[in-house]
């Protein structure tokens, strides 16, 4: 196996817990990157040759290692990859009484580079680095033998498998992967797409946020903003709403929507609108309408950290609207999924956006991702959702 050296005083983040070596951090003069294939597995060790790990390379990424275990005598090969996948199981099975949830949350679980999401007897799994795509067949054959799925898709379609070098896929791995199926979430019944859906085709991070919603939901009004399938919606419905409002610019994912809530039984109860959020809101704003409850999940609108201004401008943007249509004590879930927006950016932004729409509020929770996200502390890397329960108040 080859060494990975890290130059003088570089190895400190590593040593504390971080899973990510950049390329500057990398002795390349004794080591250099061209020398190891993308994907290869390393040691890797300190500029005075104390050992670090095992780190998957890849040369040609800014990330140029994954530490994937403290013990550089590991091999990645399917024992080690049971061994993981067995913990990230019995946690999972601790938090959740059914078989909907994130199964494997890549450097939280301490597999850099694979996200596993379960749907009961189906896996759809990325591998989200060249590390993770050369040990394809050691992670499925974990998964099967740990989990014991009907079936697994290769859900390989995400931007990072292009800064890897990697091609974008869509594939069958193993077994019966059927187009739709069915998962529960908070009560609630939903259709399921994941071969053809966003990400792995629900967004189980949400399930905590969506779930403090609802006891408020009997008999009022929502509005549900980028409401995706109506995860939050269609529960609300479920849960008593009087009137239930959803918006996406998506029309595949309001038809799912629309599946969702006749398969509740709430139909009756559920508008639909498809339009941009930021004009929708905007007309509803002029047309005077008001909500007891408005929920604002927006997608990441920093992708990088250049795109901070910006992004920041449209979360306030988008916070000032829904603001301006919460009723008198009403209440505002807002959320954020950007890596590179805090949490105290996000309060701030709202702050702002609230002396903007000329209301008072105050926060009444503190919104995280779900327990099937786990966060590594020692990287804030993975501690990326962040919200705000909120009443808003009017002078």
């Amino acid at each position: 196996m080859k060494t990975l050296l890290l130059k003088k005083n570089e190895d400190r983040r590593v040593r504390e817990g971080h899973c990510w070596i950049f390329s500057n951090e990398v002795d390349t003069a004794k080591t250099p990157l061209k020398a190891f294939e993308p994907g290869e597995c390393a040691r890797v060790e300190a500029a005075g040759g104390r050992p670090l790990g095992l780190a998957t390379v890849n040369p040609g990424a800014l990330i140029c290692g994954r530490l994937v275990s403290r013990d550089a005598r590991d091999r990645l090969d399917p024992d080690f990859f049971r061994e993981r996948v067995r913990t990230a199981l019995e946690l999972r099975e601790r938090c959740f009484d059914k078989p909907f949830h994130r199964l494997v949350f890549s450097e939280s679980d301490f597999l850099p580079g694979l996200i596993v999401d379960r749907f009961g007897g189906l896996l759809s799994v990325q591998l989200l680095t060249a590390g993770m795509e050369r040990v394809r067949e050691a992670v499925l054959e974990a998964l099967r033998d740990v989990v014991r799925p009907s079936g697994i898709l290769l859900k390989n379609d995400s931007r990072s498998r292009e800064l890897e070098g990697l091609p974008k896929e869509v594939v069958t791995a193993w077994g019966d992967v059927p187009e739709t199926l069915e998962i529960e979430e908070n009560g609630a019944r939903f259709a399921v797409s994941p071969a053809s859906g966003q990400k792995t085709g629900w967004y189980y991070d949400m399930r905590a946020n969506r779930a403090s919603l609802l006891p408020f939901a009997p008999g009022k009004r929502v509005l549900d903003a980028f409401c995706y399938a109506g995860a939050l919606g269609v529960a609300a419905a479920r849960a008593g709403a009087e009137a239930v409002t959803c918006l996406d610019a998506s029309g595949p994912a309001l038809e799912a929507l629309a599946r969702n809530a006749a398969l509740n039984d709430v139909a009756v109860r559920v508008e639909c609108v498809k339009a941009d959020a930021f004009e929708a809101l905007s007309e509803m704003l002029d047309q005077g309408r008001r909500f007891d409850l408005v929920s604002l999940d927006p997608p990441a609108f920093i992708q990088r950290r250049k795109d901070v201004e910006t992004g920041t401008a449209a979360y306030r943007k988008a916070n000032r609207l829904a603001l301006g249509l919460v009723e008198h004590g009403g209440l505002l879930l807002t959320c954020s999924c950007s890596q590179h927006l805090s949490r105290d950016d996000l309060r701030r932004v709202l702050q702002r956006a609230a002396q903007e729409a000329r209301v008072r509020v105050r926060i009444i929770r503190q919104g995280h991702q779900d327990m099937d996200h786990p966060v590594h502390p020692a990287m804030p890397e993975t501690d990326y959702l962040k919200g705000f329960l909120v009443q808003v108040l009017r002078d």
